[in-house]
């Protein structure tokens, strides 16, 4: 049967497109709160320069390695190289839309433009600018772009094996996070690691990015049903119920082991939820929508936790909550995914299919693994040819003003600098905000 274009359909994925577009500037200011002042503007420019670097390059060559018909399950061809031949087609290579394909080149590009902007919040503070857009153009190109093809694509071999990823737990998330350890670790702390205290400079700042990224959220899942329908509608409220499970789990969690529930946490924990339910929120049901996002704001908390074991700096908990939150939400899936729900997807383990857990388990696994071995080569090679991180001095004095030249309260500075001792040019922020009070006990 000859696709048929529906402009309902169409109306819901460019609106979505746009949602999902504003998520990027909204991780900017969630991630650019919890740095020091020195560092806000260098902090918001990781994820604002990775729209116009991945953008290029999934309109390039990204979107058709990704979507093109696949070659051996592995990855696409160059048929859609420059987005050429999408103009007034309803098909890309065997999907088949009700949708302008060029509006699905769109919708699909801003997935890649978010996803290697999560990572940045493992290196905050330290990195190169250089060496930070390179990774972003590699990254995209390497990691994001075959594992999009082997999950998404119907020619690709983890969506032929049966693995479900609605919106992306496999695909952003949990390679994302993967990959934001790997960089946590080959770049090293920052200065004055595990020492020396951090504040977030705004909090303000980051409590309005959670709220922005929970509104685009909606495209992001809701989106992903591609049609205005049934599907979106689950999704829809999954995404919702997903986020607020998750909050509430992060602050019942937290104040358990604190004493305390944290503004940083309601966030946090929000944001976990949100992750947590991506993967699964157009095959589960709006109750599995709320335990999932509980468990997975939960296991984030500990997740965060984690770092402080190991002593590893992961800055803003790009690893405890993506990496944590994205394998976790991508597992569970395989236990509340129902066909009663999306009959195009499977039965989960809860409803008499457990090898749909096992299923799940594969693709978590090479999906991770491929991208922390990529990451790591990636990292290795940047390092070698222009180096990753800034000098220690450059460090102290803070990459706003010694990368970009500028400074995100330049008319109050001085008083600023005078009333914050916390800022001194010999302190460096150490871990996650929401732990220092605990840590200062």
């Amino acid at each position: 049967m000859e696709p048929k274009l529906d402009t309902g359909d169409t109306a819901w994925l460019l609106v979505s497109c746009a949602l999902v577009l504003l998520m990027t500037p909204a991780l900017a200011l969630f991630y650019g709160g919890m740095v020091r002042r020195k560092n806000v503007l260098s902090t918001i420019m990781h994820s604002m320069v990775a729209i116009p670097i991945v953008s290029i390059v999934w309109a390039l060559v990204g979107f058709s390695l990704a979507f093109a018909p696949s070659h051996g399950g592995l990855i696409g061809g160059l048929d859609y190289v420059g987005l050429k031949g999408l103009v007034g087609q309803l098909q890309v290579g065997e999907l088949k839309l009700t949708v302008p394909a060029l509006a699905f080149a769109a919708f699909q590009m801003m997935f890649a433009v978010i996803t290697p902007a999560l990572i940045s919040g493992a290196f905050a503070e330290r990195i190169k600018f250089s060496a930070y857009c390179t990774l972003v153009a590699l990254w995209s190109l390497l990691v994001y772009v075959p594992v999009a093809h082997w999950v998404w694509n119907p020619g690709g071999w983890l969506f032929k094996l049966g693995a479900l990823d609605f919106a992306g737990g496999t695909v952003v998330h949990a390679t994302a996070g993967a990959s934001a350890l790997v960089c946590a670790l080959v770049i090293g702390a920052r200065d004055g690691y595990p020492t020396k205290k951090a504040l977030p400079h705004n909090l303000t700042m980051t409590m309005t990015g959670a709220g922005i990224l929970w509104f685009g959220w909606f495209g992001f899942n809701a989106g992903s049903a591609i049609t205005a329908g049934d599907l979106a509608s689950v999704a829809f409220m999954a995404t919702h119920l997903g986020a607020a499970g998750g909050s509430v789990g992060w602050v019942v969690v937290e104040t358990a082991h604190r004493g305390k529930a944290t503004a940083l946490g309601c966030a946090s924990g929000l944001v976990a939820g949100l992750v947590a339910i991506t993967p699964a929120a157009g095959f589960v049901t709006p109750l599995a929508s709320i335990v999932i996002g509980f468990l997975g704001g939960g296991l984030c908390y500990a997740g965060v936790l984690l770092k402080d074991k190991l002593r590893y700096d992961d800055s803003l908990d790009a690893f405890g909550v993506h990496g944590v939150g994205g394998i976790f939400g991508a597992l569970i899936t395989g236990v509340f995914a129902t066909k009663a729900v999306n009959a195009a997807g499977q039965d989960g383990l809860l409803y008499g299919n457990p090898g749909q857990l096992k299923t799940q388990f594969i693709a978590v696994s090479v999906s991770v693994l491929y991208a922390v071995v990529v990451t790591y080569v990636i990292l290795k090679v940047i390092d070698a040819t222009m180096g990753l991180r800034v000098d220690r001095n450059d460090e102290i004095e803070g990459l706003d003003s010694v990368i970009h030249g500028e400074e995100g309260y330049a008319m109050a500075s001085t008083a600023v600098s005078e009333a914050r001792p916390e800022d001194d040019e010999d302190e460096a922020p150490v871990r996650s905000p929401s732990l220092v009070p605990l840590l200062a006990k």
